[in-house]
């Protein structure tokens, strides 16, 4: 029999500190390495080395250190384990850590400590050789295992390197685990005696006061637990895919110890599962008449999206079995997106859920995630159904155009089988991992653009654009919905505060410039919580806040005094009037509860110059007026752009200076020295005002190419006229998008005539008709018109001499 040779470790040994226990010589372990010099060690000594000696390290018993890792090299024990590295994996979840497998080899003494850092290292001396005791490996790897109370008895059999010391010291450990163990028999014994006298009676009753069968106790209400969710399971009305999983899935949870970690994943799965509206569903109201009244009643104008709503009412009268549409309302803020949503589900007598998708980048929230993964969850579609409890809920997906995309998905792909009327019937969640119904959903999606929708997801919604509101149509709604709203709110009644609609109207066009109405809102919410100061304090009720001439056909209630002329409205409710007079919001009183106007008309002052113009611009919360404005100056021919422009609006200031130049000579421009070359020894400056507000898009070219020829032609545009339009190289004007917002801003700023594109001439049908009737248009097809439609008297060509002038 050949004979061993010892182990020679050496000399130099790369020190691990470890606090999970006490490696012995012999025996296996599992260490976890997350403090800086373990993670330096792993790196440096066995990431990188090659060699076979690089893999063996010195492994020191270490007291966990609440300190920093960082600070200085602990007191270290003098004796340690030699050890073979023979596995590492590392992870980064939730942070960088490894984890090493080592082998111990043999004892050795620190001599001296030669390196702190980046990790340990010292000079050691060899104690034992491993051959020595070759029966006692198994002895050791046990003694290894014992638990935290035995530690520093671990430590002790580390440190005795003799064999007679070693026996000394684990010979009392032996004899204490043996009575330990006949202990625990003979307190097991009685026990299993009374579960075999109660065993016939359990079904029947529980025993609960057997000593010592607490823990019985726990088990017998899971397994109850588990036999009522395998009752539910088989009475569920779940597709048959779904039950086998879900068989499949029991049967694996009652083999299952209580203890192990996917036992109560297994049981959330089945739970979820049999709590999820498989086959239940309301049943829809389709009284097309009530639906109308109903929608009137909650939402005033919006005619285009409560026509769609009844025709998907009056199809799925007739046709039971019709798939749910894919709506998306586009609009900007405050215009009631949201709430017509939840008015859908109201008529249809529907559960209604909302899911808020703005920021929303990570593709499990719509798929789910997958049971492997820990604290994995269904995604939001199927919490939503169990939320609500019915397979045929109306849900609003609100704010689709705000989806984000990381690393963990594209959530916007993850909503094309969501949102596909031809899959959605066999969606799958990554949680629930087998089909569910989804094509008696109704969805309903928002957004304020659809600009930063995906292409693939836009295609499978029908959009419905939901525009801005008229003055009319918001004092309609302020005296509908708003005022009583928040009258209801801050506890007042139409006997105290009375707010007429030529307050209103001051409100809408001086203090708030928006499409939707919930500044509007906001501005009533501070008039009444105004006024509710001056009830509650009991002193002013019914002091009417007026002018003797501010009211008309209120001759019958008391007026403040001719000449008083109330600055505040403290002081003009000191008069004390009859209880039964309300106080009426007039704009006096919207001064000093709101302070001054916010917008004020100032398009004549802008204009009150050559090179000013007015355009209309669309953005995701509505039409905007837009002033645009130039000057010129000596130079050397540049053009210089500012306001925050994008590409497009840079190269539609490009072109339009190129239309002009190619084109001075017809009209007779000429800059500062006479030239028609316009660029010469001239700069020109264009600005966009609100320079802190980002602007894009082809529509400004006619307003530029007005702005630049009313500045060299030294000619005022009319003050009372905005336009839209794109440009090309040779005059032509092109359609553009967005023309009812832009048309309902121009009509909020007071302006009277608007040029637009002779292509865009069939969207003025969805104007209201009190708006075109406030409005003239003029539809250009080449800047000729345009020019013509902005100057007084329209935009005079200068001829050659021998002929006449002619106006274009």
């Amino acid at each position: 029999m050949s004979s061993v040779s010892p182990i020679q470790i050496p000399s130099r040994l790369p020190l691990l500190l470890t606090h999970e226990g006490v490696l012995l010589p012999g025996s296996t372990m599992r260490t976890s390495v997350d403090s800086a010099r373990n993670l330096q060690l792993v790196r440096n000594r066995l990431l990188k080395g090659t060699s076979l000696q690089s893999t063996i390290l010195g492994v020191i018993p270490n007291t966990p250190d609440p300190a920093n890792d960082a600070q200085d090299l602990p007191p270290l024990h003098r004796i340690g384990t030699a050890a073979l590295a023979v596995q590492v994996v590392g992870s980064n979840w939730p942070k960088p850590h490894y984890t090493l497998l080592i082998t111990g080899l043999c004892r050795f003494q620190i001599v001296q400590v030669l390196k702190e850092k980046p990790y340990p290292i010292a000079e050691v001396e060899q104690l034992d050789r491993l051959e020595e005791f070759p029966n006692t490996c198994k002895t050791r790897e046990e003694l290894g295992e014992l638990s935290e109370q035995f530690y520093k008895y671990a430590v002790q059999i580390l440190d005795a390197v003799s064999l007679e010391e070693r026996f000394k010291m684990t010979i009392p450990l032996l004899v204490r685990q043996i009575e330990g163990l006949k202990l625990l028999q003979k307190t097991r014994k009685p026990k299993q005696d009374d579960d075999k006298r109660v065993i016939a009676i359990r079904p029947i009753r529980r025993v609960t006061h057997i000593p010592g069968a607490l823990e019985d106790d726990d088990e017998d209400e899971d397994n109850d637990d588990i036999v009522m969710l395998e009752k539910k399971i088989r009475t569920s009305s779940m597709p048959e895919q779904a039950h086998k999983v879900c068989v499949k899935e029991i049967k694996r949870l009652k083999k299952m110890p209580q203890s192990m970690p996917e036992y109560a994943l297994t049981r959330n799965y089945l739970e979820l599962m049999v709590e999820l509206p498989w086959n239940k569903s309301t049943t829809d109201r389709l009284d097309i008449r009530a639906a109308r009244i109903l929608l009137d009643n909650d939402h005033y104008a919006m005619e285009k999206l409560k026509k769609r709503v009844l025709e998907y009412l009056a199809v799925r009268q007739l046709k039971n079995n019709l798939k749910g549409p894919i709506l998306c309302f586009v609009g900007p803020p405050g215009v009631g997106k949201t709430s017509v949503g939840r008015s859908v589900a109201k008529t249809l007598g529907r559960e209604f859920h909302r899911i808020a998708l703005g920021g929303v980048c990570d593709q499990s929230d719509i798929r789910g995630h997958r049971r492997t993964y820990v604290g994995s969850m269904p995604g939001r579609i199927i919490n939503g159904l169990k939320t609500v409890g019915v397979n045929n809920p109306v849900f609003l997906l609100d704010e689709v155009d705000k989806l984000g995309k990381s690393l963990q998905g594209d959530p916007a792909a993850a909503l094309l089988e969501v949102l596909d009327p031809e899959q959605n019937h066999n969606f799958t969640d990554h949680y629930l991992n087998v089909a569910f119904d989804l094509s008696q959903v109704l969805f309903i999606a928002t957004a304020n653009t659809t600009a930063t929708i995906p292409a693939a997801l836009l295609d499978r919604m029908e959009i419905i654009q939901v525009p801005g509101y008229t003055q009319e149509e918001k004092i309609e709604i302020a005296h509908r919905h708003l005022i009583p709203k928040q009258l209801e709110q801050h506890g007042l009644t139409p006997q105290q505060i009375q707010i007429p609609q030529v307050t209103t109207l001051d409100i809408i066009t001086r203090y708030t410039r928006e499409a939707g109405v919930r500044s509007l809102d906001r501005k009533f919410g501070a008039i009444c919580r105004a006024v509710a100061v001056k009830v509650a304090e009991g002193q002013h009720k019914g002091a009417k806040l007026d002018r003797s001439d501010a009211s008309e056909g209120e001759g019958c209630k008391e007026h403040i005094l001719e000449d008083a002329k109330p600055e505040s409205i403290s002081d003009a409710t000191d008069l004390a009037l009859p209880p039964e007079m309300p106080i009426l919001i007039d704009f006096h009183a919207l001064k000093d509860i709101l302070g001054p106007p916010m917008y004020e008309m100032e398009v004549s002052q802008r204009l009150s110059q050559p090179g000013v113009a007015i355009g209309l611009a669309w953005t995701p919360l509505g039409g905007e007026i837009m002033f645009v404005e130039a000057s010129r100056m000596d130079g050397e021919g540049q053009l210089t752009l500012t306001g925050q422009l994008g590409d497009v609006m840079k190269e539609s200031a490009h072109l339009a200076i190129s239309w002009l130049r190619s084109n001075a000579k017809k009209y007779q421009l000429t800059n500062a020295f006479g030239s028609f070359d316009l660029l010469d020894n001239t700069d020109i400056h264009l600005h966009f005002p609100a320079g802190a507000v980002m602007k894009d898009g082809p529509s400004a070219g006619v307003t530029i190419v007005t702005c630049l020829a009313s500045l060299f032609s030294g000619r005022l545009v009319r003050s009372d006229v905005a336009m839209t339009g794109e440009i090309t190289l040779r005059g032509l004007v092109l359609p553009v998008g967005g023309i009812k917002d832009k048309v309902l801003a121009a009509h909020r700023a007071g302006l009277k005539q608007i040029i637009i594109p002779r292509r865009n001439e069939k969207d003025l049908e969805g104007i209201p008709g009190n708006v075109r009737q406030d409005l003239s248009f003029v539809t250009a097809s080449c800047l000729d018109e345009v020019l013509d439609a902005a100057f007084d008297g329209g935009f005079t060509v200068k001829t050659r001499p021998g002929l006449l002038n002619s106006k274009l």
